[in-house]
């Protein structure tokens, strides 16, 4: 089974449209900024989410994750 995980990548900072990776101390100017400089980073392509309210952009991945295992029941309590 799939699921999908957020992991925030960048926040906004004042004045207006600044953006600041994570782990990085540049400030860029606009979002695309941002999000070129982090492909730039990683080298990898990902689906972002962006949290408006939050000023927040988060990456999206699929992680595969095992399903729990049946619960077993013993009605002679071994």
């Amino acid at each position: 089974m799939e699921q999908e995980v957020y992991t925030l990548i960048a926040k906004r900072y004042p004045p207006g449209d600044s953006w600041k990776l994570i782990d990085d101390k540049v400030i860029h100017k606009s979002l695309t900024e941002a999000l070129e400089a982090y492909y730039q980073k990683t080298q990898t392509a990902y689906d972002f989410k962006l949290s408006p309210l939050k000023g927040e952009i988060y990456i999206i991945t699929n992680e595969i994750v095992a399903p729990e295992p049946p619960k077993k029941f013993n009605i002679y309590g071994d």
